[in-house]
């Protein structure tokens, strides 16, 4: 059972009513009233800085929640954080708007400077993400299932970086007559059809895709290269959340179609 916050945390917000708790994302979350409240995350991008970057962009195609500081200014109280309440559900399945909201999110932070803690970042995510680029080597991650075929696939990629949600599949919320919603922000400074691939990879891993999904993505250049690499920083953040158990057998993989598909296109 979740921790729930504490009367004193929910008055510091300025919130009220009885705290529900929130599906998805890691089970810590609860709405009360019209805020947010959840555990401060290790390694969270800094608060102020998730106000100014989503604030300056909030509004038209889609809708961003932002933190809500506390009734004497701060950001954190006891080590919560208290975020706007956006009505919308994640809906399975509607992975083409995804990557298309996804595309409109990401050329409003094109002229978004990077921000110095995304080099900082020491989680498994990060630790993923710079095997899939080639920053740490990926012999360090060799007893990876699967990391030998796909980095074999990988080819130099030249294209532009930028700032860029790197968890969009589960990160959309969708509600009748409102723009979609983009909550739970997870910055990367990478090209942005990364995180089109990303969304595509968590698709076709985890939640039943096929390779017709790859039809949302036949705009973007060299597509294939973007899936190979999501698909590297996908198996080493799961196979780093999964240290000490052995890999899956291929009758229980949920990788094994994916990497196939990936490989097969990238080198074609």
């Amino acid at each position: 059972m979740a921790i729930r916050p504490s009367p004193a945390v929910i008055e510091s917000f300025g919130a009220a009513g009885t705290p529900v708790p929130l599906a998805g994302g890691r089970g810590t979350a609860w709405r009360v009233g019209e805020h947010v409240l959840r555990p401060v995350e290790d390694g969270e991008p800094p608060l102020d800085w998730q106000t100014d970057v989503l604030g300056s962009i909030a509004g038209g195609d889609f809708r961003v929640s932002l933190p809500r500081k506390t009734l004497g200014g701060d950001f954190d109280s006891e080590g919560w954080c208290a975020w706007q309440f956006v009505d919308g559900l994640h809906e399975e399945r509607r992975w083409h708007e995804i990557i298309a909201i996804g595309e409109l999110f990401h050329h409003s932070l094109a002229d978004v400077p990077e921000p110095e803690f995304v080099a900082r970042r020491t989680d498994h995510w990060a630790i993923g993400d710079r095997v899939a680029w080639g920053d740490v080597p990926a012999e360090q991650f060799i007893h990876v299932k699967h990391l030998p075929d796909l980095v074999a696939a990988r080819r130099p990629l030249e294209s532009p970086c930028q700032l860029v949600h790197g968890d969009l599949a589960g990160n959309v919320l969708f509600a009748a007559e409102l723009p979609p919603a983009i909550i739970d922000f997870s910055p990367f400074w990478r090209p942005p059809a990364y995180a089109s691939a990303i969304v595509v990879a968590d698709a076709l891993v985890w939640e039943g895709a096929d390779e017709t999904l790859l039809s949302a993505v036949v705009h973007v250049p060299c597509f294939p290269q973007f899936l190979v690499r999501a698909l590297v920083m996908r198996a080493v953040v799961d196979r780093l959340f999964r240290q000490g158990e052995p890999n899956r057998p291929d009758h229980d993989d949920p990788f094994l179609a994916a990497v196939e598909i990936a490989c097969r296109l990238a080198r074609s």
